[in-house]
């Protein structure tokens, strides 16, 4: 039985203690020890017992490599670099040492570095970097494509092809914060600032980690708090252009989009839907600054009572965000504007269920209202006259028309045409019924359903009502003859 104790081997089955005679002898001990944790992955506790055989031993190429195998291990592949340059400069033919820089330029994306080494070692040992060398081939081939995909603006495509470079390259920091600003862009704030998060943890003077940061916050319309992102970005790299480009950007689309604000508080509706406008065209990918810039300019258009428009400009909003009330509310109350109540009905039962607010609840409710009213016949339009009209002007109106389309004035019509005008002189009877009896307007006008009272819309007959409203009042001129002129030659009363 053999137990390790430091630096000494003690065979429990023999009473003699072996010293180590040299340095050498106790490094290589130490890095038989170190290579049986590795062997039971227990990485730091041989990181430290081969970092002790190279202070024995620092020109010894193996220990570094071997240490470089367990930084590779703990994914500090920085620090493994380091040890396996070390140790090819010590053996220039050490070839385990060229097989792990190329390993650590793949894992960190120096695909420079890698094919280099690469090439090394293959000379050296042919076929013992054969993986490695298909490694960088992939990477080289998705880094193209990905490349072809930003020319596209293709930014779902160069997301795939950097989790593809990340399935070889997996601590590179370079692929990781191309996918980041490239998930920014996309919408996806949150997976893209967990990555810049985790860079920053390790890398806390990474600008392109806190370029990705502010980038997420100017696309969720945190622009002051995404000026100073940017702004340190530029402190710790001057360069930086993409971070000078977006803070030009933020500033202008906040300078326009103030602009719009102030005019429209002046009532200068027009240059307010101008500034709108111009800010619009300055950032498209910027979804949440540019929902709040259409829903500004509908309320500016609904100002100039371009309805059509302003419901466009809500419905832009709403297509870069689901969840925004204001512009949901806005184009329900625009839809009430032009009669489109089925749609208004739809927007509020949306707006409700985000916000079950009382005052939503009533906006609902008189929305369905005016639904019940517009499937309703529009008595007031059989009539042609106002929805304000008094008694006086509804009795003109149903004379006139009554004339018109009684049907003995049309006796002589084809069979199509009689039965159109039979049509139109029965409404004209209903509505005159309705909208001369006070308590009947009074619960037409309220949207209640006319059927479900006594003496509702069965009653009314509309050959009876014109009987009655010609003769009931003197004959047919009416009291004092006063409709009398109005009655065409041969016309006659023949009431069924």
């Amino acid at each position: 039985m053999v137990e390790v104790v430091e630096d000494i081997i003690i065979d429990s089955d023999d009473n003699e203690d072996i010293f180590p005679k040299s340095p050498e002898e106790c490094a290589e001990l130490k890095k038989e020890n170190g290579n049986q944790l590795f062997k039971i992955k227990q990485y730091q506790s041989a990181l430290q017992l081969y970092s002790e055989a190279i202070n024995l031993c620092p020109e010894t190429a193996a220990y570094y490599g071997n240490r470089a195998a367990c930084y590779m291990m703990l994914n500090r592949h920085r620090d493994a670099l380091e040890d396996a340059r070390r140790s090819v400069q010590i053996d220039p033919t050490f070839v385990k040492g060229y097989v792990r820089i190329a390993k650590c330029g793949i894992a960190l994306g120096d695909l420079v570095t890698a094919e280099n080494a690469a090439k090394q070692a293959d000379s050296l040992q042919l076929g013992s970097v054969t993986n490695e060398m298909k490694s960088i081939q992939k990477i080289k081939q998705f880094e193209a494509d990905a490349l072809k995909a930003k020319d596209a603006k293709d930014y779902r495509k160069m997301v795939f092809c950097m989790d593809r470079c990340l399935d070889e390259a997996s601590t590179c920091e370079k692929f990781k914060l191309i996918k980041a600003e490239c998930l920014a862009y996309l919408g996806r704030y949150q997976e893209a600032q967990e990555i810049a998060n985790d860079i920053l943890h390790v890398n806390k003077g990474s600008a392109d980690a806190i370029y990705v940061r502010g980038l997420c916050l100017y696309y969720e319309d945190s622009i002051d708090k995404a000026f100073n992102h940017f702004q340190q970005v530029l402190r710790l790299a001057p360069g930086h252009t993409r971070a000078m480009e977006q803070y030009k950007r933020a500033k202008l689309l906040k300078k326009k989009k103030e602009e719009g604000n102030e005019a429209f508080k002046l009532c200068k509706f027009h240059d307010a839907v101008k500034l709108y406008t111009k800010a619009l065209e300055i950032d498209p990918l910027n979804k949440k600054t540019n929902a709040k810039l259409f829903f500004n300019r509908a309320t500016a258009l609904s100002r100039l009572t371009k309805i059509k428009d302003a419901i466009l400009d809500c419905s832009s909003a709403l297509r870069l965000d689901d969840t925004y009330l204001k512009a949901l509310l806005r184009r329900a109350k625009c839809y009430m504007d032009i009669g489109e109540f089925e749609d208004a009905v739809k927007d509020y039962e949306k707006a409700l269920k985000m916000d079950k607010s009382r005052e939503n609840k009533r906006l609902l409710q008189e929305a369905k209202l005016a639904l019940k009213k517009s499937k309703r016949k529009d008595y007031y339009k059989i009539l042609g006259v106002e929805k304000n009209a008094n008694e006086d002007e509804i009795k003109k109106a149903y004379r006139k028309r009554a004339l018109i389309h009684h049907p003995d004035r049309h006796a002589n019509a084809t069979d199509a045409e009689k039965k159109e005008q039979e049509k139109k002189f029965k409404e004209l009877g209903e509505a005159y019924g309705i909208l001369s009896d006070p308590k009947k307007k009074a619960r037409y006008d309220s949207g209640q359903d006319m059927d479900d009272f006594d003496g509702g819309m069965s009653d009314i007959d509309p050959t009876q009502v014109f009987q009655s409203f010609f003769s009931g009042a003197g004959g047919p001129g009416g009291q004092n003859g006063e409709y009398f002129g109005a009655f065409p030659a041969g016309f006659s009363f023949q009431f069924g």
